[in-house]
């Protein structure tokens, strides 16, 4: 059949020439032909023919350290270089009115915004709080720079800031879970950061991201420290993952249910921080009274423990 036949031929050949390991000259010599009506013998053809000499070979150029002074290694994020001067309030407050008074897709506006945010990283708790205080108002189209800002500022000043926001209900709630994701990205994660998170994990209003991005900032910190089941805010937060449990997570509706799922993830989510409870969640995996969804999820929570802990002496043999 037609579709059977060649259409497209192509050949390649090339002849190189090396000497003392170098290429000297290369000579290639390419055809295609494509064939479009086969029955017809119709078709185009191609012929090119190419030559690569080598011209000359320069010596070998010696550098001196001082060419490389200023040269070093840093990875692909973004970077601004560090200030030597004091970054203060009324700055990053006139950075906020730049904001709101500049097109929304220029390229002014993203400068502006990187600004502020490197601006903020400079700013002490008591300062952000004054500024926010300056600063808390709308732009058109309901948008405040400031809260977008917040959250990628990353220090320890700011978290505490947006954990005060959260708490006055003084940020609509989109806002607020805005606020809690973005708690699993910041890269170095602080004790300070931690403890004053864990509080909000108590409240009635406590969010399935409350619960997550807690967790999740708190296993960021246990990464990078391995002894982190002694620190006093690490254990605050998994004393009151500990109280949801109850022991063995008994669940009285599905309303409860639902939150003791929650829980049981925000452990696993917790990472090393979650051996502490390691005992409390083999007795919830092995209640066969339990909803199966609460000895899944309880199973779950052990994903992040380390091995050494013997997870498999844990775990009884739930499924006999």
């Amino acid at each position: 059949s037609q579709s059977e036949q060649q259409i497209v031929s192509s050949q390649l050949e090339c002849a190189q020439s090396i000497r003392d390991g170098v290429l000297e000259e290369a000579k290639c010599s390419e055809s295609d032909r494509v064939t479009l009506l086969p029955q017809q013998g119709s078709g185009a053809e191609t012929q090119t023919r190419s030559v690569l000499r080598l011209v000359h070979v320069e010596t070998e150029t010696l550098y001196s350290e001082e060419d490389f002074e200023d040269l070093y290694v840093t990875d692909i994020l973004y970077e601004r270089e560090v200030t030597k001067r004091e970054v203060t309030g009324a700055e990053v407050t006139e950075l906020v009115w730049k904001l709101c008074l500049a097109h929304s897709a220029s390229y002014e506006t993203a400068d502006l915004f990187m600004t502020l945010v490197f601006g903020l990283r400079h700013l002490s708790l008591e300062a952000l709080r004054a500024l926010w205080q300056r600063s808390s108002f709308k732009c058109r189209d309901n948008w405040q720079p400031l809260i977008d800002a917040l959250p990628s500022c990353a220090t320890e000043a700011c978290v505490v800031l947006m954990k005060d926001l959260i708490a006055s209900g003084e940020v609509e709630e989109d806002k607020v879970d805005y606020f809690f994701w973005s708690f699993a990205f910041i890269p170095n994660p602080t004790s300070g950061m931690i403890e004053s998170l864990a509080p909000l994990l108590k409240s009635p209003r406590a969010s399935q991201s409350c619960f997550l991005g807690v967790t999740a900032l708190v296993h960021r910190f246990c990464s990078a420290h391995s002894s982190c089941g002694v620190v006093p805010a690490v254990q605050s937060v998994m004393r009151t993952l500990g109280k949801f449990l109850g022991g063995n997570c008994t669940v009285q509706d599905p309303e409860h249910l639902s939150k003791m799922q929650l829980v049981l993830k925000a452990i696993g989510n917790a990472g090393l921080a979650a051996a502490a409870l390691a005992p409390a969640l083999s007795s919830c995996a092995a209640l066969r009274s339990h909803p199966m969804e609460i000895r899944l999820a309880a199973v779950q929570a052990f994903r992040r423990i380390p091995c050494s802990l013997r997870v498999s002496d844990l775990l009884p043999h739930i499924w006999d």
